[in-house]
């Protein structure tokens, strides 16, 4: 079984911008839990930037302070994000590096572009690398390259380069971790409001009204972008869930307990290839 797990920055980081070490360990320890399932584990890490943000509060020039157009800082979004991602994903692939290896398990980082995946052969590259790194025993953590990234070429979110990553190399699951149990029928603070389990191929339903369009404290995407990635997913053939990150053991109930552990989600049910 091979599965892509995409773990968003509000589930990694903590409400300063900091790396919720906690957080990352226990995903780590289920994820290693799989691994030893001889489950493939492709991970889509989220975190790199809100980890350099906040790694370099109170540390930039003067020159760099104030409300800028990333509402954080004196510089433009694009030199911010690039500046940020730079800092930060060295911290976050440190931390998953010693985790897994803690564990006896190797890990591999994969930094992409949306350019470097346009072409067929460019993706065929791509997924032959990760191919051999699965071969090999190694988990590959998957990140946007931001420090090279412009606005105009970025992907959307990790949630659309999660979905490319599932449909590239042949994935049985796709797993988005989010800071919520899913999709609601309405605002999911509302008590009145219900968790939508399960969505059929090529049901009509307008998901957008019940989905909010804010998006996350950290990330660039929201529930409208993963439920729109999601579909297009599962038409392609791949099974789709939705589910909250920080719950205890989601990955190891999600995948080897879900019939059974009762742990909510939304499951965008697989068209049949």
């Amino acid at each position: 079984m091979r599965v892509v797990v995409k773990i968003g920055s509000n589930v990694l980081t903590r409400a300063d911008g900091k790396l919720d070490v906690t957080r990352i360990s226990a995903l780590t320890d289920q994820i290693a839990t799989l691994w030893r399932e001889d489950v493939q584990m492709i991970v889509v890490s989220s975190g790199a930037v809100a980890s350099g943000r906040g790694e370099l509060a109170g540390r930039l020039p003067d020159h760099m302070q104030g409300a800028g157009s990333d509402g954080q800082t004196g510089l433009d979004a694009v030199s911010a994000r690039q500046l940020f991602s730079a800092v930060g994903q060295i911290k976050l692939i440190d931390r998953y590096y010693n985790l897994f290896r803690d564990h006896g398990i190797v890990c591999g980082q994969v930094l992409t572009t949306k350019e470097s995946l346009s072409t067929q052969e460019q993706c065929l590259n791509q997924k032959n690398c990760m191919e051999v790194m699965l071969a090999a025993g190694v988990i590959p953590i998957v990140n946007e390259n931001d420090t090279i990234s412009i606005t105009e070429l970025m992907f959307t979110d990790n949630d659309e380069l999660s979905g490319l990553m599932a449909r590239m190399m042949d994935a049985n699951l796709l797993i988005i971790l989010s800071n919520i149990d899913g999709i609601y029928t309405g605002d999911p603070t509302d008590p009145a409001a219900e968790l939508i389990c399960e969505i059929a191929p090529g049901e009509d339903d307008d998901l957008s009204q019940y989905i909010q369009t804010s998006r996350s404290s950290f990330g660039r995407g929201g529930m409208l972008t993963k439920c729109r990635i999601a579909r297009e997913v599962a038409a392609s053939g791949i099974e789709v869930v939705i589910a909250n990150g920080k719950r205890h053991d989601i990955l190891t109930d999600l995948v080897l307990r879900r019939n059974e552990s009762g742990v909510p989600f939304t499951r965008f049910i697989p068209k049949e290839k």
